[in-house]
């Protein structure tokens, strides 16, 4: 195709697309016009066929820390079941939700999906308590805290393309990082002054003040969409996946929550969906019924009790916590050593630049940290075992 043609057919798009949100997206909405990130791109996004956001859930899908989710522990780690929610699954639930709320709000439905898939990427082996065990193990250190919103952002802005990162928008990084689907409440309303250097400054807050993360809102009521889709992407879901497990029975479901959300994950999602649309319909803020808030409340309590805080999936916990000690200990005695064949280099460090390395000069301690929050179960399990296990040499013995 000629070079001349193809510029004014993309020019013709991207002026159609602009048009598109002006007339189409809510004012409450945030425009790709409006996309701030740190570095100017090769291809300016003004004259980007794609439209940023758009650009940046591309960047996103095809990061080496998407395809990490494949094998990462949503809620139930040491089930063999293959009809259980994984982590990709997951954050797939969150981007299929939080874009029909979107689209029903006329907001911008490509910085919605940029944000749900990105937003659990800073997850580490085995879910919350891998998080749990990699805090504490910082907190032991003198390395501050480990939170996996921070994480996932920093995946993100620092780890990804061999310590470059993917130069992502403001938008996008500061989803990611106030997603926090643990924390629920009633209104929504987003922070739409903030700043590269406000986000900047909340970032870095999450490594030294311990639970930073919840104090944080989202920019963009896009944002806010995200960090309620994320909890109505897990609380039915989870119930659902512990039926499956027989650790609860569908009748164990509270009557308060049955009357009001219903007592299947569809149910519960319809409900909730719908309630948040037509509450929040033509405003400049998210918001649940009080009816609604009170039976998601309830719900919400109801799987802390006898889902995440079940003893019989948290027998195991102090195993757990004695892989990722010893994990850690083993890579940071082979960073110590400098030797370039040890496996934390040979296998993650050789490859990065040297800016990233040099950051973390007096802080070795963290670049252990992000290699063990990237790994999969499975990789993270192979680790362990390589460390604790003799060597096998095969069947011959030379004589």
């Amino acid at each position: 195709m000629e070079k001349s043609r193809q510029y004014t057919v993309f020019s013709e798009i991207i002026k159609t697309e602009y048009k598109r949100e002006r007339k189409m997206l809510s004012r409450y909405a945030c425009k790709s016009s409006e996309c701030i990130r740190l570095n100017e791109e090769k291809v300016p996004d003004r004259i980007n066929v794609r439209p940023a956001f758009f650009h940046d859930a591309d960047r996103i899908i095809h990061s080496k820390a998407y395809t990490r989710y494949i094998d990462k522990t949503q809620v139930f780690s040491f089930f063999d079941n293959d009809h259980i929610t994984h982590r990709v699954l997951h954050v797939q639930l969150v981007s299929k939700i939080a874009r029909m709320i979107g689209r029903c709000l006329r907001l911008n439905e490509d910085l919605i999906e940029a944000i749900a898939l990105a937003h659990d990427l800073g997850h580490v082996p085995y879910g919350h308590d891998g998080e749990r065990f990699l805090d504490a193990i910082c907190q032991k250190n003198n390395m501050g805290f480990f939170c996996h919103n921070a994480q996932s952002v920093k995946f993100l802005m620092e780890l990804e393309k061999n310590g470059r990162g993917l130069n992502l928008s403001l938008q996008v990084l500061d989803g990611v990082l106030a997603h926090n689907g643990e924390i629920l409440q009633s209104r929504y309303e987003p922070d739409r002054n903030k700043t590269f250097e406000q986000f900047l400054d909340e970032y870095g807050r999450c490594f030294s003040e311990k639970n930073y993360s919840a104090c944080i809102k989202p920019m963009t009521l896009e944002g806010c969409v995200v960090r309620i889709s994320d909890i109505i992407a897990y609380i039915g879901r989870d119930v659902e996946d512990a039926i499956t497990l027989k650790l609860i029975k569908r009748s164990d479901i509270p009557d308060e929550v049955r009357k009001v959300l219903g007592d299947t994950n569809s149910s519960i999602i319809n409900a909730l969906i719908s309630d948040i649309i037509v509450s929040s319909y033509d405003c400049p803020y998210l918001s649940i019924s009080e009816d609604v808030y009170a039976a998601l409340q309830k719900l919400m309590d109801f799987n802390y009790r006898n889902i995440y805080k079940n003893p019989h999936i948290k027998d195991d916990d102090s195993k757990l916590r004695n892989m990722f000690e010893t994990v850690f200990e083993k890579y940071s005695e082979q960073l110590e050593s400098g030797n370039s064949e040890a496996e934390i280099y040979s296998e993650y460090l050789n490859s990065f630049c040297e800016g990233y390395t040099d950051k973390y000069k007096s802080a070795k301690g963290r670049i252990v940290i992000d290699y063990i929050s990237g790994m999969t179960d499975r990789y993270f399990n192979d680790c362990f075992t390589k460390f604790i296990m003799p060597k096998k040499y095969g069947r011959n013995i030379s004589t």
